[in-house]
């Protein structure tokens, strides 16, 4: 599987953070039938690796990864509970070095010049843009595709229903990382049918017209 292209194909990554592994599938669940099979599973908390271990194993044909990757521990972890790619905040040789090399698909935090090239020495054609609102956000990478116009950017932070379509029209932009539609207290308090609800308006509104 071409991950590159099934991320283009969605045009969207949830973001998500889960506190309690027990909400692990009934949310890739709800991404499922809201349309949008694939998740970026954060290591922001200690449920991460259980989480993703049991989405992979409970829904194979769901594109799960791991999110907030900052050390090796951390991506070989991802990896062996069933990852099948990483994202960092920012750019760290360590975990993008140990991807390439394990031919794991790794998308880098960047949001400088000399970030985007570090990127390109590892042979990487796609990097996340984080965070996004923060660093100038769509008139950023319309710069930073000035001098690197073969990369692409998954911008992240501050991506909403109102500015989405805005950034995906950009041809430089592959997909979009947000978290409207997996709101952690929406996830706390179970509500993974109105889950579902927004994650199938966030997906019409990115196909339409």
């Amino acid at each position: 599987m071409d991950i590159n292209a099934k991320i283009e194909s969605l045009k969207l990554v949830p973001v998500v953070v889960l506190e309690d592994a027990k909400d692990a599938l009934p949310l890739a669940k709800a991404l499922i039938d809201g349309g949008l099979p694939v998740a970026e599973v954060t290591f922001r908390t200690a449920a991460a690796a259980d989480s993703i271990r049991a989405i992979s194993e409970a829904y194979p044909e769901m594109l799960v990864g791991a999110g907030t990757v900052t050390n090796l521990e951390q991506a070989k972890t991802a990896v062996a509970a069933g990852a099948k790619f990483l994202v960092t905040p920012g750019f760290s040789d360590e975990v993008t070095r140990y991807a390439v090399e394990h031919e794991i698909p790794i998308f880098p935090g960047t949001c400088t010049p000399t970030e985007v090239m570090q990127a390109m020495g590892y042979g990487l054609k796609v990097v996340k843009f984080f965070p996004a609102s923060q660093y100038g956000g769509l008139n950023t990478i319309k710069a930073l595709a000035g001098p690197f116009p073969a990369m692409r950017f998954m911008p992240t932070g501050g991506i909403n229903a109102g500015n989405v379509k805005e950034y995906l029209a950009d041809k430089h932009i592959i997909a979009c990382g947000g978290s409207w539609m997996v709101k952690g207290d929406l996830i706390a308090a179970g509500k993974f049918d109105e889950i579902q609800r927004l994650t199938q308006e966030a997906v019409a509104l990115v196909n339409e017209g």
